[in-house]
């Protein structure tokens, strides 16, 4: 880790940085509205963007420090299953494909702003929309904490942060950071990341295509690349044994083992149907103009898993390069300060900062829309004003940031990807009341309520016992488990925490609907009906898309 400030790199970082700032506060005059007093136009900037800017926001959800930071640091840390994310935003985009084109249609045919007014729209049930509401923005809070912990991996590399300094040398760069996202987030809304998305996705595809091209001709090739990781895992699984044994250590590898498939196939799969409950993926899918944006942008955005692919092997470049830092996170901006020039690296940090401020601004305006609507509005002011509404949507969106502080400080963030793993174990749960929902409401919302409770706290249960690696005493160190329920032991295969509280969740579901239904338990009345599932624009109550986009 380099200990001076190198003048070029945070000059060029900081320029980039400039540009963003300003952008994000110019951007409340972009597509101006009349007034952004409106959860509609500061919350999903006008429900109008088209193809092309909702192409670069959703991108710009999918596209954070998890990719960059998080996802290259499990495979420079040799993990068995570092890789799962690639298959993961595969398996993606044909279910977003399907789905969420109905959430849109319904959503935007009775203005729903969040999955939760859906939620309570279709059941007719306030308890199950506050349980969708509170999930939401606590598994967003870990999200936006992985994205802090990026900015904080870049300004580490670059000696401005981070380190054996005093607390206000090593915090005050991120809290400076943290307060301009703050600011215009608060200013401009979701016009804020939805401007600065464009320059984001520039630089991050600029530094990914330079680097998988120019770092093999440093390194051998490819081929090359694998054999010194391949050589290093195994020097270190063979001076390790003991420990490795005993517990005390993890065994490093490029490909999952027999003991790790099924962690590597339920992450993939877990991941793919949590990513889109998110309540920042729901926001960017509801700002867009046109049904048909979504399913355009679902046949377009594999382009960012091919990307993402070459951006994981950066890790094992790292492990190539003879790179040497204790905390994983740290891997690949060291790598970009340590093979390329000072004026490319700070390109190269400024493009993943940048790609922590977009995603971290989108989740905590989703996350403040969620309070705004399903617990101020539903349960503490019922005859607040649009106006009312957008003032406590701005006012959230601090405190949420602040939540997502609390995250970073007070869990361990060696392995960051835990953290988004994390909230994928809460947000999961909801996916009965909200996927099966679109699609049948032949669910009682009690028994929903009663299998989310139970998915909910098992999983957090569960995690919360998982210590890290070497260090017995800890908590929600990982994200997989033996697969175990209730003292029945099942398998000692591990399994994502996140696919079993659903099924237990499902299962709960089931048994109790068949349960109420049999007892003729008031199921509620549902707002919605058949043809708000196709509704598009032009539609009676849908908004048209901007001809400009």
């Amino acid at each position: 880790m380099m200990s001076d400030v190198d003048g070029i790199a945070l000059t060029v970082f900081l320029f980039f940085f400039i540009v963003v700032t300003v952008m994000g506060f110019l951007a409340a005059r972009w597509r101006r509205a009349t007034t952004l007093d409106s959860l509609d136009e500061w919350g999903l900037g006008g429900r109008k963007f088209g193809t092309f800017v909702a192409w670069f926001l959703i991108g710009g959800d999918i596209y954070t420090a998890y990719t960059f930071i998080a996802v290259p640091a499990t495979l420079y840390a040799g993990s068995l299953v570092g890789f799962f994310a690639v298959p993961y935003t595969i398996v993606l985009y044909p279910i977003i494909f399907i789905f969420l084109p109905r959430l849109w249609s319904v959503s935007h045919r009775h203005r729903y702003v969040t999955p939760a007014d859906f939620v309570r729209g279709r059941y007719d049930s306030r308890p199950l929309m506050l349980a969708v509401a509170f999930t939401g923005i606590l598994a967003t809070m870990p999200y936006i904490a992985l994205q802090l912990v990026g900015i904080q991996a870049v300004l580490d590399v670059m000696g401005i942060g981070g380190g054996d300094a005093n607390w206000f040398q090593k915090d005050l760069p991120l809290f400076i950071a943290f307060a301009i996202l703050a600011a215009y987030t608060y200013s401009s809304g979701l016009r804020a990341p939805a401007l600065i998305a464009f320059v984001k996705d520039a630089l991050i595809y600029l530094v990914i295509i330079v680097a998988v091209i120019y770092l093999p001709t440093q390194l051998g090739g490819w081929d090359g690349i694998f054999d010194s990781v391949q050589n290093s895992f195994d020097t270190f699984n063979k001076e390790n044994a003991d420990a490795i044994a005993a517990g005390e250590a993890s065994g490093k590898g490029m490909m999952p083992n027999d003991m790790t498939t099924w962690a590597y196939a339920s992450l993939s799969l877990g991941s793919a149907l949590a990513l889109f409950m998110y309540p920042h993926s729901v926001t960017a899918v509801l700002s867009t103009g046109k049904r048909n944006v979504i399913r355009r942008n679902a046949s377009l955005l594999p382009a960012y898993s091919f990307l993402l692919g070459l951006l994981a092997l950066l890790g094992f470049a790292a492990v190539a390069a003879g790179v040497q830092v204790e905390n994983a996170q740290l891997a690949i901006p060291q790598l970009f300060e340590q093979e390329f020039s000072p004026w490319f690296a700070g390109v190269a940090f400024a493009a993943i900062a940048i790609g922590a401020l977009v995603p971290a601004a989108i989740m905590s305006i989703a996350a403040a829309n969620l309070w705004t609507r399903n617990i101020y509005k539903a349960f503490i002011r019922p005859d607040a004003t649009d106006a009312d509404e957008a003032r406590q949507s701005k006012l959230m969106s601090l405190f949420v940031k602040l939540g997502a502080l609390v995250f970073v400080l007070a869990l361990p963030s060696d392995f960051a990807i835990n953290l988004q793993l994390l909230g994928g174990i809460w947000i999961l749960q909801t996916l009965p009341a909200i996927v099966l929902g679109l699609y049948t409401r032949w669910f009682h919302r009690h028994a929903l309520l009663a299998g989310w409770a139970v998915g909910f706290v098992w999983g957090t249960v569960v995690a919360y016992q998982q210590p890290s690696v070497g260090d017995p005493g800890s908590h929600f160190g990982s994200p997989v488990a033996p697969l175990e329920i209730f003292g029945w032991h099942l398998s000692d295969k591990a399994v994502y925490i996140a696919v079993t509280a659903l099924v237990l969740n499902l299962a709960v579901s089931v048994i109790m609907t068949l349960l109420l239904r049999s007892a003729n338990v008031a199921r509620g009345t549902d707002q919605t009906k058949p043809s708000d599932y196709h509704a598009d624009a032009g539609d009676v109550d849908v908004t048209e898309e901007l001809p400009s986009t």
